[in-house]
């Protein structure tokens, strides 16, 4: 077999920043090739073999660095692993000298760093380098497909699903508002507390594409105006990783937002879903987490088939053409 055919389609010479600059029908690829791994992760033949993969993380990370430095691996790569303390950028070195000198060595650069979207954008122009944003503030492109990708492995076609999204409007909301917007008919509620939803211009740009895919996005900050109809209910952990909130009390904001089994019984079919990490009591209880309807685990797994499928799309010909 060509593993290759199953590839989304063409890939960007700079990498993966966010999914709001990735088509459709490539992220619906995306999470399609992620099942395709999933199900069986010798199902390609080496695409990265020869490579050297840089996997940069100033931030903590379980599922993310492992998926990514497992998956280089698994796809031949050699994988080059730096941690908050190991780069020349902590006694002042700039981001574009960094970035020229990982360009001149490594093939392909996987981060998460402390700093903007843009900080990834500075490394990959200056070094002339793939980059695969492994979660930024703005947004963590990589769970999105992740998401989507378990949405297809739970549900098959997704077109039409109705997701509701409880909680803050981190950049993991971020990524789940693109993906789900090049989703056919797909409806989705995010349901967040007062001051902390979506940033607007992220919502908005997800809504555009949503209008031309005939799916539907919107924001309610009131608990009690949720859909009647719901599949998957969705919540993240309430303190975003590497951020403070300015408020103090916060946490009184975010009460209404706990997702346990009575806030499950609305929708008695619906699957639940948790990217991880979790503060059991927190954003969600015990019994739901680790309840029968719940994928968090599915998710976590996902992950390394996510990373799989991105490190190759983003390592394909027109990669190595630029």
């Amino acid at each position: 077999m060509d593993h290759h055919l199953a590839r989304p389609g063409p890939v960007p010479a700079h990498g993966l920043f966010s999914l709001a600059e990735v088509e459709p029908d490539v992220i619906g690829g995306l999470a399609a090739r992620s099942v395709e791994l999933f199900r069986d992760q010798r199902a390609h033949d080496r695409p990265l073999a020869g490579s050297a993969v840089g996997v940069l993380f100033t931030r903590t990370s379980t599922r993310t660095r492992t998926a990514f430095t497992v998956g280089a691996i698994r796809l031949g790569a050699v994988p080059v692993t730096y941690g908050p303390q190991d780069l020349q950028l902590n006694t002042g070195e700039s981001v574009a000298d960094t970035g020229r000198v990982l360009g001149s060595m490594l093939d392909l650069l996987v981060a998460r760093t402390a700093g903007p979207l843009e900080e990834l954008r500075e490394l990959s122009r200056e070094g002339g380098l793939p980059v695969v944003n492994a979660m930024a503030a703005e947004e963590h492109p990589t769970q999105g497909v992740t998401d989507l990708a378990t949405l297809h492995l739970a549900v098959g076609d997704p077109t039409g699903v109705s997701v509701l999204y409880v909680g803050e409007g981190n950049n993991t909301a971020v990524a789940l508002a693109h993906a789900l917007a090049s989703v056919p008919g797909a409806r989705v509620t995010f349901s967040t507390p007062s001051g902390y939803g979506l940033p607007e211009e992220e919502l908005a740009r997800a809504s555009r594409r949503a209008a031309v895919t005939g799916a539907t996005l919107e924001e309610v900050h009131d608990p009690a105006l949720l859909p009647d109809h719901v599949d998957v209910v969705y919540t993240t952990r309430w303190q975003t990783t590497g951020t403070a909130k300015p408020d103090p009390d916060w946490r009184e904001a975010f009460r209404p937002f706990h997702v346990d089994a009575s806030l499950l019984a609305r929708w008695p079919q619906a699957l639940f879903m948790h990217d991880l990490p979790a503060h059991r009591g927190d954003e969600v209880a015990g019994e739901v987490l680790d309840g029968p309807r719940s994928l968090a685990w599915t998710q976590a797994a996902m992950k390394l088939a996510g990373a799989m499928a991105v490190l190759e799309w983003v390592s394909g010909p027109a990669a190595k053409a630029k």
